[in-house]
């Protein structure tokens, strides 16, 4: 004797079961719009980035992405040497005695 989800929820009316039944038909609507989105504008770009990768044209691979990684690198390494700096001013500010 199996019953399924339906038959629970048509014999059970109260408004906690309307309101989780409400609930469930909300879960049931955003994962369908989730699982049917349009996936024919998404181009796979793979071979074009493995091109430009695997390129012989002697440059470091964090900086073969162009102009971007140049900039994002650029800008790493200088919150990397801020960080040098002052890590070194507080050792060196804490080994002397104040006044």
């Amino acid at each position: 004797m199996s019953t399924s989800l339906s038959d629970v929820i048509e014999r059970t009316r109260g408004t906690e079961t309307s309101s989780m039944r409400n609930f469930m038909v909300l879960g049931q609507r955003l994962c369908r719009s989730l699982s049917t989105s349009s996936r024919a504008q998404i181009q796979n770009r793979v071979l074009e980035k493995q091109k430009i990768f695997q390129a012989d044209n002697d440059l470091p691979v964090h900086l073969k992405g162009g102009i971007k990684d140049v900039i994002y690198y650029r800008i790493t390494m200088g919150i990397t040497m801020a960080g040098t700096a002052l890590s070194v001013y507080t050792i060196v500010h804490a080994a002397f005695a104040h006044k």
